[in-house]
């Protein structure tokens, strides 16, 4: 080996330790001063308790509530965790302790677009978050709102069974995942925008299941970002990149049918009563309750965890 490559190789050797050094430090450093913690496993340097996890977390995690007990902390990477493992200290949680721990941890990839800044389902507790559950409550998830859609919910369902008569008595097989998938879109879309988003009967929007299967198996990955915040400018694994892309589509199909909406109501047609208007009345006259930021954002919440 030449003298040019030993230099090349101690240098490499050195900067790596001097790296892994200084991330070490930085995790000492950024862990003092905190609050007295439950009794935990101790952590290994820079990585923390990540490698005790496994392929298995739930059965890792139970068989660790064993030795530390029913309320621990792990350290996963930079991120420190509290793990509950017990009815008793979940209901002393959820039950009597809900405003101490509503505020959930937000993950990478919620953060493109500003998503979490307007999603219902990410803000912490505070005034718009209020504001946008009592919304929510009234225009969507009330009784009397429930009741006023049942007819598009048994005309859904009438479809399908026609469509499953057709193909039954056309010898076609039947994709019964596809069909049910875009069913339900439909639904949904109908109360929400009062116009179907998926044809049972064509594949012209295949694309749309792939784009929120997409974003929900994004979100879903563990991301090497959210346990290392300073990794979020490098996007290692390109979860953000494609998270950006697919909810970009998403909220392009949204801004698309919010300004025909808006169009409509300019040329003075009549009212839809489906969630979009009262959104969009409340919006014209309460600006500050609720925006169209708000509105596509509870509308990719819905078609996420609705599907």
């Amino acid at each position: 080996m030449c003298d040019g490559g030993i230099m090349d190789y101690y240098a490499l050797v050195f900067g790596s330790i001097f790296a892994l050094s200084f991330l070490y430090i930085l995790a000492k450093l950024s862990s003092r001063g905190t609050k007295k913690l439950p009794p935990g496993p101790s952590a290994w340097p820079i990585i923390g308790n990540i490698h005790l996890l496994g392929a298995k977390p739930h059965v890792s995690l139970a068989n660790l509530a064993k030795t530390y007990g029913p309320i621990m902390s792990l350290k996963l990477g930079q991120v420190t965790t509290v793990v509950i493992s017990s009815s008793t200290m979940a209901k002393q949680v959820l039950k009597y302790q809900d405003q101490d721990f509503t505020s959930r941890f937000t993950p990478d990839a919620v953060q493109v677009h500003n998503y979490c800044k307007y999603s219902v389902g990410w803000l912490p507790i505070c005034p718009q978050w209020r504001k946008l559950r009592r919304i929510l409550n009234t225009n969507m998830f009330s009784t009397n709102s429930l009741d006023a859609n049942q007819h598009l919910r048994s005309r859904k369902v009438k479809e399908l069974i026609a469509y499953c008569a057709r193909c039954s008595q056309e010898g076609e097989a039947l994709d019964v995942g596809q069909v049910t998938f875009k069913t339900n879109l439909n639904m949904l879309s109908n109360t929400l925008f009062s116009k179907d988003l998926a044809d049972p009967f064509s594949d012209s929007k295949v694309e749309l299941k792939d784009v929120i299967w997409g974003i929900m198996a994004e979100i879903g990955k563990p991301n090497l970002a959210d346990f290392f915040p300073m990794l979020k400018m490098i996007d290692l694994q390109g979860i953000r990149r494609r998270t950006t892309n697919q909810i970009g589509k998403l909220f392009k199909l949204f801004d698309d049918l919010i300004n025909e909406r808006l169009e409509e109501k300019r040329r003075g047609s009549n009212e839809k009563g489906d969630v979009l208007e009262a959104f969009l009345n409340i919006s014209e006259e309460n600006p500050e309750e609720i925006n169209h930021n708000n509105i596509k954002s509870v509308f990719l919440v819905c078609v996420l965890f609705s599907l």
